[in-house]
């Protein structure tokens, strides 16, 4: 179907392009190229879902439970973070910190990942915080630095820098003369379960 009537056969010398080049194969190019760029709008990673609901529930200093409005629950890993497992120091107490930052409250979970627990992975805010950069300051979290390729480059930095602001000042688990990673923690449990 001609973009313009009785302009369909006009021909362009355009660089790049064969001789005889008509209007309709320039049109199509362009359709193609803003398919193409909606198509990588759709699927890229930094474009996450955005879920809205009442935190009911904090298995641990990590992980939580929003039900949304359709009365769906959502279990929760918070993204770029790993706070100690309850059986190490501190476990219990990072557990309540999160606990006290969001739990009855009302949040935006920003997530595009779901981990193999089916857990969905996200940033969580609540009143525009970042309450996982929160429990990083609070030096009851760990800058997961496995995963920080997923993070925006903003995120990556200041979970980095407030990791490091956290050791420097001995806040929360850094008081710990040498505190195990939960990382390496699991590690050490599975190999003691083997």
């Amino acid at each position: 179907m001609p973009i313009l009537p009785g302009v369909a056969s006009l021909r362009f010398n355009l660089p790049g392009t064969a001789p005889g080049f008509f209007l309709e194969d320039a049109a199509e190019m362009l359709y193609r190229l803003i398919g193409t760029l909606l198509l990588a709008l759709v699927i890229s990673p930094a474009w996450a879902d955005i879920l809205a609901g009442k935190v009911v529930a904090v298995a641990d200093g990590d992980t939580i439970t929003v039900l949304d409005n359709t009365k769906v629950q959502h279990k929760i890993r918070l993204a770029g973070i790993d706070a100690p497992e309850r059986k190490q120091p501190f476990g219990q107490r990072a557990k309540e910190q999160l606990s006290d930052l969001v739990f009855g409250k009302t949040v935006q979970v920003e997530t595009d990942k779901v981990d193999r627990y089916g857990r969905q992975i996200g940033k969580v805010l609540i009143d525009g915080r970042d309450a996982n950069l929160a429990m990083v300051t609070a030096g009851m979290a760990w800058h997961y630095k496995k995963y920080q390729t997923e993070q925006a480059t903003s995120d990556r930095l200041l979970y980095a820098s407030a990791e490091e602001d956290a050791r420097a000042g001995r806040v929360g688990l850094w008081r710990e003369p040498a505190p195990v990673a939960p990382w390496d923690w699991r590690r050490g449990e599975r190999q003691a379960g083997q």
